[in-house]
């Protein structure tokens, strides 16, 4: 895929579909009529900017000022490429008018703000979230998150998780007692991990309440408690638990204080809740170091699910290839595996590269999820109550073979998902 150089945004040979904005997600509709000089000088360039990374399949926009001009950067499929360069005065105009279609205070530069739009492009809904962040005097970085409201990644499936690790979710939460925690770095779709991970459980079988806020997400037949202001964790649970609750989905675990609540309670009922943690390993040492009793967390902890996320082929163009048994047998594929799939090599025509229309030229399209699920074994637990450090619990990890990013990656590749570049790059980059 081709992104514009340097000044292409001042000469366009093709005429784009603009995005239509619909309002602020916040209900602060903006009053263009009464900063009328600001949609002049920055509406339409805006509108350009949004509709080339929409139909680029941006996730994300970046507007970085650079001296007397602003960088642009497109985030797609998880991947930074440069979108171009824009005037200083241009990125201001951009920067305030979706300020202010966000509901956000245009004057207030010296602080962070953050806010949202809805928008349409190309007959499909879209929810773009404004963060603006002040980097230097006058001076605001500008992020655009873009979410197609037309892909869903709701269930399991949707988001590719395993049947054989849905079960074990199932049978966990099933128990009705236990800690079960979804672990990941920001931004890598932890979020969207856990409300999957939450349609695991049998809603009409279960009763399953949340404290956290979904916001706009499906939770069909998942009851919203209202947390009394005056109480902590601990109590929260208690309330929750009298009411025959059988699952609770808590806010993120941060601190000693909330990873000794939920192992003290999870006894009563089961527990879900976020981490913000690269790897399942050292989940397990950090809650077993915060609460400091290791056999509490060997008891009450029942597993750790983490996921990363990796570019799919693109379906139209991949090129497939016969493997060498010998590579099949050193990354550990299937013997049966006859064929598997890369990105194509660049055509030319007239010395111009010819792209994929499905893709672009990129060779991959969309991204899903692999998982790994740290599961509290009988053995794990001895490990665990002997003051563990991730080292220890990944070599036990190893020992009894469960389920791990790289087994569930190179599933990806036999089945031709993705390629075997494409998971050395995920893991090169960890």
């Amino acid at each position: 895929m081709v992104f514009r150089s340097d000044d292409d945004y001042d000469d366009e040979e093709e005429e784009l579909e603009l995005v239509m904005f619909q309002g602020a997600l916040n209900g602060k509709n903006a009053n263009l009529a009464a900063n009328a000089r600001l949609a002049s000088a920055g509406l339409m360039p805006a509108k350009e900017l949004i509709s080339d990374a929409l139909a680029r399949r941006a996730e994300q926009i970046r507007v970085e000022p650079k001296g007397e001009r602003s960088i642009i950067t497109f985030v797609v499929d998880g991947i930074s490429y440069a979108g171009g360069r824009i005037p200083k005065s241009r990125a201001q105009a951009i920067t305030q008018i979706l300020k202010l279609l966000s509901g956000l205070d245009v004057k207030q530069r010296s602080k962070p703000q953050s806010g949202g739009i809805k928008a349409e492009f190309e007959e499909k809904k879209f929810e773009l979230r404004v963060e603006s962040k002040p980097i230097a005097p006058g001076a605001e970085r500008l992020t655009i998150s873009a979410t197609d409201l037309s892909i869903n990644l709701h269930t399991p499936a949707d988001i590719g998780m395993p049947e054989n690790l849905r079960d074990k979710i199932r049978d966990v939460t099933g128990e009705k007692e236990g800690l079960l925690i979804i672990c990941g770095p920001p931004f890598s779709g932890t979020t969207t991990t856990i409300y999957a991970t939450l349609k695991c459980v049998d809603s009409f079988i279960y009763t399953i309440f949340t404290v956290v806020d979904p916001g706009s997400r499906d939770i069909h037949n998942i009851t919203k408690f209202d947390v009394q202001p005056e109480d902590d964790l601990e109590t929260t649970i208690d309330r929750i638990a009298r009411v025959e609750a059988d699952v609770i989905f808590l806010n993120p675990i941060r601190n000693e204080d909330a990873a000794k609540a939920v192992i003290s309670k999870c006894t009563k009922v089961a527990l879900i809740a976020e981490m913000r943690a690269k790897e399942t390993a050292v989940v397990v040492a950090q809650i077993a170091k915060w609460v400091g009793d290791p056999d509490a967390v060997a008891a009450g902890l029942k597993g750790v699910v983490t996921q990363k996320l990796i570019r799919k082929l693109c379906p139209k163009c991949r090129e497939a290839y016969r493997p060498n048994p010998r590579l099949l047998a050193r990354i550990g594929l299937p013997k049966d595996v006859k064929v598997l799939y890369r990105k194509p090599k660049l055509e030319f025509e007239d010395d111009e590269p010819l792209d994929c229309r499905v893709c672009g030229g990129i060779g991959y399209i969309g991204r899903v999820a692999m998982f790994e699920y740290l599961e509290m074994t009988e053995d794990m637990q001895a490990v665990v109550s002997q003051k563990p450090d991730p080292a220890s619990i990944r070599a036990q990890v190893r020992r009894e073979k469960m389920l791990t990013l790289q087994k569930d990656g190179i599933r990806l590749v036999a089945d031709g998902t993705t390629s075997l570049e494409e998971l050395q790059r995920i893991f090169k980059s960890s």
